[in-house]
């Protein structure tokens, strides 16, 4: 089942991009690129919530719907 899990992203000064989640507790990752850095974010979701699954069963996050809101970042 897909869901959803917002991300909080930022560019560090060393120019390196982190993303951290408030819905999957422990996730951090970091990429030189935005597009890197959010491969290594899904990975890293996903590894998170099958655990914690595993150990205690985690309350569902946000099924992804017929219709939502996903930003994207172009550079012009």
């Amino acid at each position: 089942m897909e869901q959803i899990v917002n991300l909080h992203i930022e560019r560090l000064p060393e120019g390196v991009f982190l993303a951290v989640s408030d819905d999957v507790p422990g996730l951090v990752a970091q990429g030189r690129t935005l597009q890197e850095t959010l491969e290594i974010a899904r990975d890293v979701a996903k590894k998170l919530i099958e655990a914690r699954d595993e150990r205690e069963g985690m309350p569902p996050l946000s099924p992804v719907k017929e219709a939502f809101d996903y930003p994207i970042v172009v550079s012009a």
